[in-house]
């Protein structure tokens, strides 16, 4: 596969359960970021933090995109998904990287490599998963993951609204209360991870460590 890279990447995915990445460290977005309010500023902060370029990937069943684009077909879905977060990868200035499916790990392009792996059709989450020191560290199918790793360095008004509209909506596919649980490791250190936590305390959001 071209465009190897030298060390680990950071892969922009959806925040769905299903998206596992192999071989990269994944920041969760609902639809990976698609028409999504504050996206644009996380990406902004998480570039200068991180250090490091961005990568971005689709994948399949993407029931944010299937939402904002009232679709009715999957396979419609999975298509449309592809286009749009090409487009959106280039309005960004990050990589993209391909499209993660249901099947064996797919190496795509730029040293990641991924695949979807709960049921089709079925969401098995029953707690939110929010990242503040570098992406996930501990990959768990009963998780959404939002990256909140960038919410310190961004106006709170906005990232008030960027994770509520997140939350909102994994709640309603859900159909159930999701508890709310963080991983703090990762490269940006404790400091930065405490500092984006205490963020999201202030909004209301209680939650438990996990690993």
């Amino acid at each position: 596969m071209a465009d190897k890279t030298n060390s680990i990447p950071f892969v922009i995915t959806c925040a769905d359960e299903g998206v596992q990445i192999n071989e990269g460290i994944r920041l969760g977005f609902a639809g990976a970021g698609f028409e999504l309010e504050g996206f644009t500023e996380a990406v902004t902060v998480l570039k200068k933090i991180l250090k490091a370029d961005l990568y971005l990937a689709a994948s399949s069943e993407c029931a944010w995109i299937k939402q904002e684009l009232n679709l009715d077909e999957w396979e419609e879905v999975d298509a449309m998904t592809q286009q749009h977060l090409q487009s959106l990868a280039d309005r960004e200035k990050i990589k993209y990287a391909g499209f993660l499916p249901f099947a064996d790990p797919q190496e795509l392009n730029y040293g990641v490599k991924g695949h979807m792996v709960r049921p089709h059709g079925v969401h098995l989450a029953n707690k939110i998963c929010f990242t503040f020191g570098g992406g996930e560290q501990t990959y768990n199918l009963g998780q959404f993951l939002i990256s909140a790793d960038w919410v310190s360095e961004a106006d709170e008004k906005l990232v008030e609204k960027c994770i509520k509209k997140q939350v909102d909506f994994f709640q309603g596919l859900s159909k159930s209360n999701l508890k709310f649980v963080c991983q703090m490791k990762g490269v940006l250190g404790e400091e930065v991870a405490k500092k984006n936590q205490a963020v999201l305390k202030k909004l209301g959001y209680e939650m438990e460590i996990v690993d």
